[in-house]
């Protein structure tokens, strides 16, 4: 059962994929518990204007993801207020489509051999290189160090950010972290599931922790455990079946949340 460990591309997808659990459920609580689905996916899809910029100055592609989601990070707190508020979604719009056709036009116009899109779109875990694997542990320590220090006040501003306000807590700055912290999520993300389906990796294992947590704090243990075990999970029936890694992954946490969901709905 374990025999795929034996090669090194496995055990560097394996590590990254856990890594990448942790991140997920140390952000996902936050973007579900503040609404912000939209903004992660418009985060998302601006990254890959990145990558493509930098795969035609010939440049590593995954900078150009980091790059370009914390810019958007940037631009989207110059609007103060809710991040959540109805006003950003003509701005999550714009960027949506705009970070598909600047990343589409770039990739067109670099000589030689265009990438296989659905890479870069649908993730393959299976070529995440050793570089890039202590890359995504080297984030999943910032992460992890940010949330830690700042855990109470994105809680707060989280579940009353007007109330958070008059409290004296500079929410501002607390909705640009998350934007950031959220932005790193993405990144280390697309290496797994890909552009199209990092939303659905920040979302599942959140909602089946929230079927059993009664606490905040809580929520994201389990929303880390159920990352890992999707991950985990998905890679090796992936691997079995010989079926792309991103989409597996995906339709295993969809499946984990469809039985959770009905066994809480059969005990009450």
């Amino acid at each position: 059962m374990f025999e795929f460990l034996s090669y090194d591309f496995m055990r560097y997808a394996v590590y990254t994929g856990i890594l990448s659990a942790v991140i997920c459920g140390l952000i996902g609580p936050f973007v579900v518990v503040r609404r912000l689905v939209f903004i992660s996916g418009g985060i998302s899809h601006i990254t890959f204007g990145g990558l493509g910029l930098f795969y035609f100055l010939s440049l590593p592609p995954l900078y150009g993801a980091f790059s370009a989601a914390i810019l958007t990070a940037f631009f989207l707190n110059l609007r103060r207020g809710d991040l959540s508020g109805s006003g950003q979604d003509a701005n999550i719009g714009i960027l949506w489509s705009l970070g598909m056709a600047v990343g589409i036009l770039f990739i067109s116009l670099t000589p030689g051999f265009a990438p296989n899109l659905m890479t870069y779109l649908f993730g393959n875990i299976l070529t995440v290189s050793r570089e890039a694997m202590l890359l995504t542990l080297v984030l999943t320590l910032a992460v992890l160090v940010l949330v830690t220090v700042f855990y109470k006040e994105m809680v707060a501003v989280s579940f009353d950010p007007e109330f958070s306000r008059v409290q004296g807590l500079p929410v501002d700055r607390l909705n640009l972290l998350l934007l950031v912290l959220i932005s790193i999520a993405i990144v280390t993300l697309i290496q797994v599931v890909g552009i199209i389906l990092v939303i659905a990796m920040l979302t599942i294992p959140t909602l089946i922790a929230l079927r059993f947590a009664r606490h905040f704090h809580q929520a994201i243990i389990l929303s880390i455990l159920a990352g890992i075990l999707i991950t985990l999970s998905g890679l090796w029936l992936s691997f079995m079946s010989d079926l792309p890694s991103g989409p597996v992954i995906i339709i295993t946490g969809a499946l984990v949340l469809g039985i959770v969901t009905g066994i809480k709905k059969a005990e009450n």
